[in-house]
């Protein structure tokens, strides 16, 4: 590629102060030894993305806007690193790009543009029954739930094969309808575990097709209770926790069980969605932050206590370790393929093109059950 046939990019970018997306041009970024680049055909959207346009100068403190953000993408290779042999031009594709992590913060490695910039090892070829719209769904939320399931400081459990051998060994998965709760099912069951989740009633189906073998309605006051007495003579392999308010059920679950007593925490123990606009934004949001600082301080306290051990799962750190080879190389092209894994939740499509993301973090923020909110490029 020369720079006479250089494509023109464009992105949905992020300014600061809560700014909404604005659609303009963007650099192109030829890929590095290790990288390739994609031209995206669909993004999804998760609460991390919304969160970022919140709240991002105080979480993601590096970020210099505007600045253009996103994980999950699908689209097809239009340019290899010299270090890449896993795919060539024309390839189809999905990945997790990673523009946003301190140790990258680079918007050419942010998803919401047509051409983005994404490490071989966060991608993995995809099937051409897949479309690249329900591709989209899965690269933040299967990494978030491989890392917590096979990190070697998290759950450290069995990896996923072709043909999983029983572990004898049963997880407890809470929030098994949300897309990463729907991945870490999947994952899990290849990995030759038995599942037990919690979810809504009008989602028992769901999840038990993902694998579960049993569903208890995490809304129910014996919620708990139940799942207690489901694990009744099973051994743990631990729990992954997906949701507010979701850990410290896991805990006093994990307590009455035998086995790995051990939370993967996906989720913070509060949420920003009250945060806002408008007059108050700043004491609200200082709330927040004070509400997620001192539950999880007694969390700790409390698990440690009734000798529980967490850990906060960071969904893009498999980048730097087995996990990502494990998940994108030498699991997911196969089990796309051949059917044993699917790309979940289900995609919801909002809109077409770049002018469309912002709808999407919208709708996104609203609330969605057992479905990701896409949009097609």
């Amino acid at each position: 590629m020369t720079a006479a046939t250089t494509p023109a990019n464009s992105a949905a970018w992020l300014g600061p102060k809560h700014a909404r997306l604005a659609v303009g041009p963007a650099p192109y970024t030829r890929p590095g030894p290790d990288e390739i680049v994609m031209r995206n055909h669909a993004v999804a959207i998760n609460p991390l993305d919304w969160i970022l346009q919140e709240v991002g100068t105080v979480i993601y403190p590096w970020i210099r806007y505007p600045f253009v953000v996103g994980s999950d993408v699908a689209g097809q290779v239009v340019e290899v690193g010299a270090a890449v042999t896993r795919f060539a031009v024309g390839d189809r594709v999905v990945a997790q790009a990673t523009g946003s992590d301190k140790d990258e913060n680079s918007s050419a490695a942010g998803a919401f543009q047509l051409y983005s910039v994404v490490r071989e090892r966060l991608a993995s070829p995809i099937p051409d029954d897949l479309s690249f719209a329900q591709a989209s769904v899965l690269p933040l939320a299967l990494s978030t739930a491989a890392c917590g399931l096979f990190q070697k400081n998290q759950l450290a459990l069995d990896h996923p094969t072709a043909d999983p051998v029983p572990s004898g060994s049963t997880l407890l998965v809470w929030g098994g309808s949300t897309s990463v709760g729907a991945n870490a099912i999947q994952l899990a069951v290849a990995a030759g575990y038995e599942v037990i989740t919690t979810a809504s009633p009008r989602n028992f189906d769901y999840v038990t097709r993902l694998g579960a073998s049993r569903v208890i309605d995490y809304g129910s006051p014996t919620a708990v209770a139940d799942l207690i007495a489901a694990f009744d003579g099973k051994s743990l392999a631990g729990a992954i926790a997906v949701g507010t308010g979701s850990s410290e059920q896991c805990a006093a679950v994990v307590a009455a069980c035998e086995g790995n007593r051990f939370i993967a925490m996906a989720s913070t123990p509060a949420s920003f969605d009250s945060v806002g606009d408008g007059r108050g934004r700043a004491l609200r949001l200082a709330r927040v932050m004070l509400r997620i600082g001192s539950s999880t301080a007694v969390l700790i306290l409390k698990t440690r206590l009734r000798g529980i051990r967490t850990s906060s799962i960071w969904g893009s750190s498999l980048k730097n370790d087995e996990v990502s080879t494990l998940i994108y190389e030498k699991f997911l092209p196969a089990a796309l393929t051949d059917g044993r894994f699917v790309a979940a939740p289900e995609a919801l499509v909002v809109g077409h093109g770049l002018e469309s993301v912002q709808l999407a973090l919208d709708t996104q923020r609203g609330g969605v059950s057992a479905r990701k909110v896409v949009v097609t490029l």
